[in-house]
């Protein structure tokens, strides 16, 4: 009987020791990123700006990325706290350089994202969230490895009252923002999780277990625990 289960436990420490040792892993070691990058992307008035700020509030170890913009900042924006103000010509030196991660242009101003500013902060095991649409999470995909995850309002209804719920946009705005909405959505199937904001502790619970679950994967949970795992398959 005792030699029965030696050879079990013998077994079982084998494979676990293959696992910790596969190819992804070694991988993912050598990149020496720890931690998370999540792209957030929603049509306007799905709430993704408040559930995001409350995932802030909530969660250790997790930042919202700073982007760099040629628009001048508004009243109460602090440089490197909301936004990294830069020059056009600076900007587009970056681009150039083939600094950002994802940039586009809207309207008469630019914005970028720093692929260095994430990999900095990944590599210190924070995780960083990007609030982009579908075509910047499109471009981020073709250079780093994301977890996407896409906010859905409940129903066109409840997008548009929530949109004129705001008091500051006329019908036509508010028109011109819906259309933008039902094209934003169009692309949900692009992301890895959907979260449907009706409630919102609930869709706040959700964005909280998709943090949890990847935190726990295989390949973030190696590096955390090779001390307890050295003693256990000692």
């Amino acid at each position: 009987m005792v030699r029965t289960i030696n050879h079990k436990q013998t077994k079982i420490r084998s494979t676990i020791t293959k696992i910790l040792k596969s190819e992804d892993v070694r991988k993912m070691e050598n990149k020496n990123l720890t931690g998370t990058l999540y792209i957030f992307s929603a049509p306007s008035g799905a709430g993704k700006t408040s559930l995001v700020t409350a995932l802030l509030q909530n969660t250790d170890n997790i930042m919202v990325s700073v982007s760099h913009t040629t628009r001048a900042p508004r009243e109460g924006e602090i440089d490197g706290q909301h936004y990294h103000f830069v020059d056009v010509p600076t900007y587009k030196k970056m681009v150039a350089d083939n600094a950002f991660v994802e940039h586009a242009q809207v309207f008469d101003n630019f914005y970028g994202t720093s692929q260095a500013a994430i990999e900095a902060k990944l590599a210190e095991a924070i995780d960083v969230i990007l609030e982009i649409d579908w075509q910047g999470a499109r471009q981020v995909r073709e250079r780093m490895s994301a977890t996407s995850v896409f906010i859905l309002p409940p129903s066109r209804r409840e997008l548009e009252n929530r949109l004129r719920g705001r008091g500051t946009d006329s019908d036509e705005i508010i028109e011109r923002r819906m259309r933008d909405a039902i094209s934003e959505m169009e692309h949900y199937g692009e992301y890895d999780y959907i979260v449907v904001n009706d409630e919102f502790d609930t869709a706040l619970s959700e964005l909280q277990a998709i943090v949890t679950s990847q935190r726990l994967h295989l390949t973030r949970q190696k590096g955390h625990l090779e001390e307890l795992l050295a003693q256990l398959l000692a």
